[in-house]
């Protein structure tokens, strides 16, 4: 950030009062501008027993697949927004929406909130941000071809509850980065 939203002079990074990071603070007007992290929201589509999988159309990972998913809008509620990122991404109606899985991924500013749901009537099309949409037994998951680690974890957590039968607890997980040292 190079100048204040408020005023558009000039801002710094320094250490406001009463805190402890530094923030972008603007010369004249003051103004602390807060960088937080992006939240992620997106479905675990079922019907009959498949999971709905998007392959991408955009970047990060073109020609990848994913679960549909996306950035959080304002005036939304999570389930609100991982729903519309289901329709938006593949066209499907989605009810019964539980949180799932919750990830902090800190390296990269972002939390990930998926919610396992059914697809309505298991109708789904291709949204403009996906180039094919397709449901998928665990079998038929394309693994090596899936764009997120979050995605991965979450499909193979999903899978391992289901064969457990058990039922589908609400799991909460951090992804480290590692450096190219490690």
């Amino acid at each position: 950030m190079k100048f204040c939203s408020a005023c558009g002079h000039e801002v710094q990074l320094e250490i406001p009062d009463n805190d402890d990071r530094e923030r972008h603070v603007c010369g004249r007007c003051k103004t602390v501008h807060y960088s937080n992290p992006k939240i992620i929201v997106g479905c675990l589509p079922v019907w009959e027993g498949k999971v709905l999988l998007c392959k991408r159309a955009i970047e990060p990972r073109f020609g990848k697949w994913t679960l549909p998913a996306g950035f959080m809008e304002n005036q939304e509620t999570t389930a609100q927004g991982a729903a519309r990122e289901t329709w938006e991404e593949a066209r499907a109606k989605v009810k019964d929406l539980s949180l799932y899985y919750l990830f902090d991924v800190p390296a990269i500013d972002q939390v990930y909130l998926f919610y396992l749901c059914e697809l309505e009537t298991g109708e789904f099309g291709v949204g403009p941000e996906s180039i094919e949409c397709g449901l998928f037994s665990e079998s038929e998951i394309p693994w090596d071809e899936l764009a997120f680690p979050v995605v991965i974890e979450t499909l193979k957590t999903y899978f391992s509850d289901a064969a457990e039968g058990k039922g589908f607890p609400m799991r909460v997980d951090t992804v480290i980065r590692r450096s190219k040292r490690e």
